[in-house]
Parts: C-alpha cells; sequence; structure tokens
C-alpha cells in the first residue's frame, strides 16, 4: 500500500510539474501571439490614419479649390456673350491659373490614378495662357479675336477631378446610416 500511495504521489507530482511546465509554454506563446496582433493591429491603424489624413489634405488643400475654380470659370464662360476683357482677363485667366498652379504645387496630394488627368489639365491651361498672352499682352488691345480658345481642353480630366473630390469628400464626411438598411 505504502508503494501505491508512493506511486500516486510520484504521478501527482510529475503530473503537476508537467501541467505548470505546459502551462507557461502556452502562457509565453499566447503572449507572444497577442504581441503580434497589437503590433500588427497598431500598424494598420497608423495605415488607416495616414491615408485618411492624405484624402483630408488633398480634398481641403487641391481637390475642393480646384473644384471651385472649375465652378467659377465654368459659370463665368456661360455668361460670356461677346468679348469681354474682364471675364477673360480677371476670371477665366486667374482660375485657370490657380488650377494650373494647384496641380503644379500640390503633385504631392494628386490621387495616384489623376496623374495623367493632371497632366492633361496642365498642358491646357500652359496653351491657353501662352494664347492669352499672345492676344492679350503681346498685341496690347489690338487683337480683334473676341475669346482666347485653345481647342483641347480636356472635359474627362476636369470630370475626373470632380468626382474624385466628391468621392473623397463623401468617404471623409458624408454621414452613412446602416440602419435604414
Amino acid at each position: 500500500m505504502n508503494n501505491f500511495f508512493s506511486l500516486l504521489l510520484a504521478g501527482l507530482l510529475s503530473g503537476t510539474a508537467l501541467s505548470a511546465i505546459l502551462a507557461l509554454l502556452f502562457h509565453k506563446r499566447t503572449t507572444r501571439i497577442k504581441e503580434d496582433v497589437r503590433i500588427e493591429f497598431e500598424r494598420g491603424l497608423q495605415v488607416f490614419k495616414s491615408s485618411r489624413e492624405w484624402k483630408e489634405q488633398s480634398v481641403s488643400e487641391l481637390l475642393g479649390p480646384m473644384y471651385m475654380q472649375f465652378e467659377r470659370t465654368k459659370r463665368a464662360a456661360q455668361r460670356w456673350k461677346d468679348k469681354n476683357l474682364y471675364l477673360e482677363g480677371e476670371i477665366i485667366r486667374r482660375g485657370n491659373t490657380e488650377v494650373r498652379d494647384l496641380l503644379l504645387r500640390k503633385a504631392h496630394l494628386v490621387p495616384p490614378q489623376l496623374l495623367h488627368h493632371a497632366g492633361a489639365l496642365v498642358d491646357h491651361y500652359d496653351l491657353w495662357l501662352e494664347e492669352f498672352n499672345k492676344q492679350r499682352v503681346e498685341a496690347k488691345g489690338s487683337s480683334e479675336v473676341p475669346f482666347v480658345f485653345v481647342y483641347n481642353f480636356p472635359r474627362d480630366s476636369e470630370k475626373a477631378f470632380r468626382d474624385a473630390f466628391t468621392n473623397y469628400w463623401d468617404d471623409l464626411y458624408k454621414q452613412h446610416d446602416n440602419s435604414l438598411k
């Protein structure tokens, strides 16, 4: 009987020791997995924050101002009936210059999928400003051309930038009410 208790005690002690060792190993493994998950979560959160901050900056410093200049010049062009040097020189020229300069100064805020469109707009505005200079500045008012006009306005590029503005703005600020779905 003494032998039985000795074996039982030995079994209990070795079982307890083995359980303690396994518990320690599992605890270390679980702790390591928790830390890996935490680090990965933090990394993902940083990427999300960085992406959101970039979108906010793009909307506020590039896309929004471009949108307003597109609207301003479009409305001025709709009012333009005959030769109107004020509309052309103050609103259209300034609007065109502002959009071109925004694209050049804030190129880092142009969404990558719009880089081609940005180049097309810069090309158009450069050509328009060159023609404006020939017709209105160098000609010193002697030009009878009623409108300074170049034929390459990239409407698809303007639309792409307008769409990017509304999509980014909606993504950032529009309240999404999922309770109605």
